[in-house]
């Protein structure tokens, strides 16, 4: 057995983050006020709600502005301006919300110090987790064993998902290998040098990518079984794919599906499907009421940029395959389809008008779909609706796609956030992919967690 090292899986790196980030907040805060005249933030049995306060501020705005986003965290031109945006607008929340925070002070420089301290707290700290927690010393040492054509993806999958996962070596399942050959940069060794690799590499995970499991021969099957009765942790590709990227692979998924898709006992929950249906009224409600203080600028912007209709009605597949009308203001030139056969947006697509690459970009075209949710056609949150032609197209290139018709469409979703606006079948594999995890680890959790990366979304301009 090899010696095990440290490594933080990504789930703990994430709980760390946010633990040490408030830790290190307060312990700045302590040392400011025992040096300096500062009394805005003490702590006692009295005012214990202040430190709830600003953790929730922090946790919430911290994931809006990136700050737990791992590969932004391990980088410092990525980390300084998340810490700048999560503790500037921490900070004048705090400030505006005196009935649950302290009240605003007589002396202005207590909030510079209070500001000081959260700001300088987080970098302290931050500069210590990419030089020392992010650095090599705590990577992830992963032997994969499997077939040479998937290796490629493999690596580069988990490359650009955790940054500290380190494929060091493969073990190829197919009986023609050869032994030393490099692939991205990862050695191909024989069956038999298995422990060997362990040891030499201190290696403290396997993971298993073969597609057909009858490539594995007896010989590793024996030597997997004697690793795993040690001890040894040896995981299904699948399974670490889902738990790094957030997504489903489905196209590494073969006849044995239904081992792959247990799906959330949520999209059968009565309980949350009440209290979903509930939220989805009332945000809609909402969303149709801020959407109608912003139509006199939009319908301004419309005269200017984008002559023609303000709205415009298109047919999408929704929940079971019904379809559906869906409204949104137009942000294409009129007739952007002439040929009468419907067409990819794709980026810096011509037939986007100017005002219309605006809504775009700002979400804004996507606010009169809170009548398709007041309706019941969609939901706040689901995988988005798509035109029945690609649906159609796509279902047959793309296995499983339709799957992601058993709940509703949604204005925004999983894969929305996580990804761009998709125009190729590449695209729209990986959009599966983050849908059919959605469906699949439906929760509360999950959709508080889409609404505020939504806002993130929002922020930083990342619509098409």
């Amino acid at each position: 057995m090899a010696k095990r090292e440290i490594h933080f899986n990504i789930s703990e790196r994430k709980i760390l983050l946010r633990l040490i980030d408030i830790l290190s907040i307060l312990g700045m805060l302590y040392l400011v006020s025992s040096s300096f005249d500062f009394d805005y933030f003490n702590i006692d049995k009295e005012n214990w709600t202040w430190v709830l306060v600003l953790a929730v501020y922090l946790s919430i705005f911290g994931t809006i502005f990136e700050l737990y986003d791992l590969q932004k965290a391990s980088k410092s031109d990525k980390m300084i301006g998340s810490v700048v945006l999560t503790a500037s607008v921490t900070v004048l929340f705090y400030l505006l919300t005196p009935f649950y925070t302290p009240f605003l002070p007589t002396n202005r420089l207590q909030i510079v110090y209070f500001y000081l301290a959260i700001i300088i707290a987080l970098f302290l700290w931050r500069f210590f987790y990419i030089n020392f927690i992010s650095s090599p010393r705590f990577n992830k040492k992963v032997l994969v064993v499997g077939e040479i054509s998937n290796i490629d993806t493999i690596v580069n999958t988990f490359k650009d998902s955790d940054p500290n996962y380190r494929i060091v070596g493969f073990i190829n399942c197919e009986e023609t290998n050869q032994e030393g050959l490099k692939y991205k940069g990862v050695t191909e060794y024989p069956p038999s040098a298995m422990h060997d690799v362990i040891k030499e590499h201190n290696i403290s995970e396997i993971v298993v990518a073969s597609y057909n499991a009858e490539t594995i021969t007896s010989e590793i099957y024996n030597d997997l079984m004697l690793l795993l009765e040690k001890g040894f942790l040896i995981k299904e590709y699948t399974q670490v794919y889902e738990d790094m990227t957030y997504r489903v692979p489905v196209q590494f998924v073969g006849k044995d599906f239904y081992k792959y898709f247990p799906f959330s006992r949520s999209n059968h929950n009565k309980l949350y499907l009440f209290f979903h249906r509930v939220f989805d009224l009332v945000f809609s409600f909402l969303g149709v009421v801020i959407g109608a203080l912003f139509i006199p600028f939009i319908l301004i912007g419309n005269l200017l940029g984008n002559r023609g209709p303000l709205f415009y009605k298109q047919e999408r597949v929704g929940k079971n395959g019904k379809i559906f009308s869906i409204i949104k203001f137009r942000t294409m030139v009129v007739d952007a389809e002439r040929s009468g056969n419907a067409v990819w947006a794709t980026k810096n697509d011509a037939r986007i008008t100017v005002f219309g690459k605006f809504l775009r970009r700002s979400r804004l075209d996507e606010f009169p779909q809170f009548l398709n949710i007041l309706k019941g056609d969609m939901s706040l949150i689901g995988p988005r609706p798509e035109r029945p032609y690609f649906v159609k197209e796509l279902s047959q290139v793309i296995p499983f796609y339709e799957t992601r018709h058993i709940v509703k469409p949604g204005l925004t979703g999983w894969a929305q956030v996580k990804v761009r606006y998709g125009s190729t079948v590449e695209d729209s594999l990986m959009k599966l992919q983050y849908d059919l995890y959605y469906i699949k680890h439906r929760s509360f959790f999950l959709d508080a967690n889409v609404i505020i990366k939504t806002f993130s979304t929002m922020l930083f301009f990342r619509g098409q």
